[in-house]
């Protein structure tokens, strides 16, 4: 998508800006609002800029205001059409930038009440699939794993690092802990119900197929991890967020932390500590690829840092 840019600037620096940002091919269009803004007081430059040019314009505005007054708001486009540029148009490409990237990775990681239930839910329909057959337990897995808000808070620690924000990469992984906390917990709890009415034992959680082949994952379902953790992170920063429900799928995560609750609830420890650690080989997948995913992003795309 591209992009518009509103940017509120002091009257002083309006002139200065203007002409740094028309001399950009990849800026479609600008316009001037006087005096427009009350909060914060200024001028508002309206910039219609193609995706592969929003750093551009970015780093213009770094390098010509100082950060307490900076002031802009990003929104996408559906579509631009200019005639006489529209192969420059036609040739954009899909990138987020950093501050997008970092926005939605806290709205949708923030630990509040709709992430917590969240995450309850998704273990508890997690725990279900652990024992049941075939396709009901794909189902639950698929759910559980698009349901539950786990992956933002695992993407937002590598994020952080790359970016030396810390304060992102400590909140990343406060919802982490927090979110597969209640994960677990759920799943426990509701391994115990089902344990207690007769529902399930713990002879049907060990001998489930899917529970067998998770606790011990071989090259092929490591493989399939990988690419998932991969495409999570370059979803995210492509902004392609809809498509992200198949990267979810192809991780383990939900299915290993619900068998880590299970386990507990019935009291197999070895099986607790087999979904402990193939939990924790998807998220070693998910945080190192996405330092690498983002630093190369950073190196060869985006090259700054983040407005605070």
């Amino acid at each position: 998508m591209h992009r518009t840019f509103s940017i509120t600037v002091p009257p002083a620096t309006t002139e200065l800006l203007c002409q740094q940002l028309t001399a950009l091919e990849t800026v479609i269009s600008l316009s001037v609002q006087p005096g427009a803004s009350r909060k914060p007081p200024g001028d508002i430059i309206t910039v219609q800029v193609l995706n592969r040019g929003t750093d551009a314009v970015l780093r213009h505005l770094q390098n010509t205001l100082p950060p307490e007054q900076i002031s802009v708001a990003s929104s996408e486009l559906s579509s631009l059409m200019s005639p006489s540029q529209a192969s420059l148009i036609m040739g954009d490409k899909d990138e987020a930038i950093w501050e997008e990237i970092e926005s939605g990775l806290r709205h949708q990681g923030r630990p509040t009440a709709n992430f917590m239930l969240l995450m309850s839910l998704g273990g508890i329909i997690a725990a279900v699939g652990l024992v049941s057959k075939p396709v009901p337990q794909a189902t639950a897995f698929i759910a559980s794993s698009i349901l539950a808000p786990g992956f933002e808070p695992l993407a937002a620690m590598p994020l952080g690092v790359v970016l030396q924000r810390w304060h992102v990469t400590w909140r990343g992984l406060r919802s982490t802990l927090l979110g597969y906390s209640l994960f677990i917990g759920a799943a426990c709890l509701t391994m115990l119900l089902m344990a207690a009415t007769g529902a399930s034992s713990a002879e049907e959680l060990a001998t489930n197929p899917e529970v067998i082949s998770m606790s011990q994952p071989d090259l092929k379902s490591m493989l399939v991890s990988g690419c998932g953790a991969a495409a999570g992170i370059i979803i995210i920063a492509a902004y392609r967020r809809s498509v992200i429900a198949g990267a979810l799928i192809a991780l383990v995560t939900m299915p290993a932390a619900a068998l880590i609750g299970c386990s507990l609830a019935l009291g197999r420890s070895h099986l607790a500590l087999e979904g402990l650690a193939r939990l924790s080989l998807d998220v070693a997948l998910v945080v190192v690829l996405g330092l690498i995913i983002f630093q190369a992003k950073q190196l060869f795309l985006h090259r700054r840092k983040p407005s605070e």
